[in-house]
């Protein structure tokens, strides 16, 4: 006796096959987690390496994330169409200032997120060569933001510290971890007792001395 078979409908599936099919599906899934997860997972001393990408300048071209970073850089992701964003501005205008002479070893890189660029023009003026655009939140989302404004301390291309919602740039509790990092790179060692102080009192004093 000839055993029976069965003729499956034109563009059928084995049921077999597509069970196959979904196990496949998971486990590529689970495989591009860990992978995601290998890649931006904390490190032992609580620092991740800073994510790349491109984000756009003022002309339209494309930039890589990396050429515009220094050795101590703070990310900041903000938006025009964000009021504390704008609010934050001015103090982080200052901060920029009142760092000016660790140019070389330090940078804020403003990244406009889902902005208008002649907005953005037209607010920040002679600042504009520091802006870039990240018009479909990718880089920010590489970061983890999504939420405006989030600013990040990123150091050697590792990021050390994130601040979520505006903050006050004058601070002096945030002024001295970031010349912590631009001093400490200077010197390339921990800095000596007492100077942690004199950076916070130097830090402090700029903004009381501009008024």
């Amino acid at each position: 006796m000839k055993a029976s078979s069965q003729t499956l409908p034109a563009g059928a599936v084995p049921a077999e096959s597509r069970q196959l099919s979904r196990q496949t599906q998971v486990l590529v899934a689970v495989l591009a987690a860990a992978s995601l997860a290998v890649l931006f997972w904390p490190r032992g001393d609580g620092t991740r390496e800073a994510p790349g990408g491109f984000l756009i300048d003022a002309g339209g071209r494309p930039v890589p994330v990396a050429g515009r970073m220094a050795p101590v850089t703070l990310v900041h992701f903000w938006a025009t169409w964000c009021p504390p964003c704008m609010t934050e501005i001015p103090s982080l205008d200052r901060l920029s200032d009142d760092l000016g002479e660790y140019r070389g070893d330090f940078t804020i890189l403003m990244v406009a997120v889902n902005d208008d660029m002649e907005r953005v023009a037209s607010f920040v003026g002679e600042r504009m060569s520091s802006v870039l655009y990240d018009p479909s939140w990718e880089v920010a989302h590489r970061y983890g933001t999504r939420k405006l404004p989030e600013t990040y301390l990123v150091v050697r291309g590792n990021v050390e510290e994130r601040w979520i919602g505006a903050q006050d740039w004058n601070d002096p509790k945030i002024r001295r971890r970031i010349l912590e990092a631009v001093e400490g790179l200077r010197t390339g060692q921990e800095q000596a007792p007492g100077a942690e102080q004199a950076s916070a009192a130097r830090a402090a004093a700029r903004p009381e001395a501009r008024g």
